[in-house]
């Protein structure tokens, strides 16, 4: 499937920490300690992205992890009560997420790491549940593949070759 490149340039992100993992490497003089960030970016507006940075100081990785999670932003399609136009399961490794639609009113329903990338995309509206894998980064990279490959009604009945109001029927 093709992939929609967007510019981080034209978007006014916000980024959110989901986690910060300190690593070891035992080496023959002792100890080297690093950081690992999982960082999520998105526009509160159908553009979210993950991603991951390493370096031997937080706010650095940090800053490499909001880099990586700009360079993979990709597109939410979300319906007219800030929800998601259909369910969906995501799959990411061994972490399956599961995405329910929900009428207005119902807010985020949302562990920990589904949450923050939730709520960058903008979508008000939404059950979820986590099954399989609960690894922070699995989970959060399901939850993105499963926003990823959700489809508006126009792109169902275009594929198909019938109206959007035979597809809604």
């Amino acid at each position: 499937m093709k992939r929609n490149l967007i510019d981080a340039s034209q978007l006014e992100l916000e980024d959110k920490v989901v986690s910060i993992k300190r690593v070891t490497k035992v080496v023959k003089g002792g100890r080297n300690f690093r950081f690992t960030a999982l960082v999520v970016v998105g526009d509160g507006n159908g553009h979210v992205g993950a991603g991951l940075g390493k370096a031997a100081e937080i706010p650095e990785a940090i800053r490499k992890g909001k880099e990586d999670a700009m360079k993979k932003l990709v597109t939410v399609a979300r319906d007219d009560n800030n929800s998601i136009t259909h369910d969906f399961v995501g799959k990411y490794g061994s972490a399956e997420m599961l995405l329910k639609r929900a009428p207005e009113g119902t807010g985020v329903i949302a562990g920990g790491p589904a949450r923050a990338v939730i709520e960058l995309a903008g979508i008000k509206n939404i059950r979820t549940k986590c099954m399989g894998s609960r690894n922070k980064q699995n989970v959060v990279l399901a939850t993105i593949e499963g926003l990823r490959q959700l489809k508006t009604p126009e792109e169902v009945a275009k594929l198909r070759g019938k109206s959007v109001d035979e597809i809604l029927a």
